[in-house]
């Protein structure tokens, strides 16, 4: 029994890979220099060109390879295999992996030291312009 394969509609799959970048038909086209409707033809199309295809996933900020393999089953299958349980409530549910506490008092220790190294620049400046104050009374007090 013969299966053939059904070809791959570069069209759909860019337009579903724009979607998931969450980037509308009129921004591509304005990244591309081209009218909405272009890109709305090439989107529909089964095939687009080498030279186009490059310029898109440039746009689309992946490799034309990811556009020609891309396949929405293997997307789903990455998100149902990292969800912890299959609840779709979880799916908008954030666990990090680091204790959010601990990164909000290292950013108040770096601001700490930040706040430091600010007072001590400032000090340096304004003692170097009193230097220059001193100078310019002694050289406008001389006869």
């Amino acid at each position: 029994m013969e299966t053939s394969s059904k070809p791959a509609h570069i069209g759909r799959k860019i337009s579903r890979i724009r979607e998931l970048r969450n980037m509308k038909q009129d921004s591509l086209a304005f990244e591309l220099g081209v009218s909405q409707q272009t890109v709305s033809r090439m989107e529909a199309s089964e095939t687009v060109d080498d030279e186009m295809l490059e310029k898109v996933a440039k746009v689309l900020g992946v490799n034309k390879e990811v556009i020609k393999n891309f396949s929405e089953e293997a997307v789903f299958n990455i998100i149902g295999n990292t969800v912890n349980n299959h609840d779709n409530g979880s799916l908008f549910n954030y666990y990090p992996t680091f204790n959010p506490l601990d990164k909000l008092m290292e950013a108040i220790e770096e601001n700490k030291s930040l706040y430091e190294e600010n007072k001590k620049l400032y000090e340096r400046l304004l003692q170097s312009e009193k230097e220059k104050v001193e100078i310019l009374m002694k050289s406008n007090s001389k006869p």
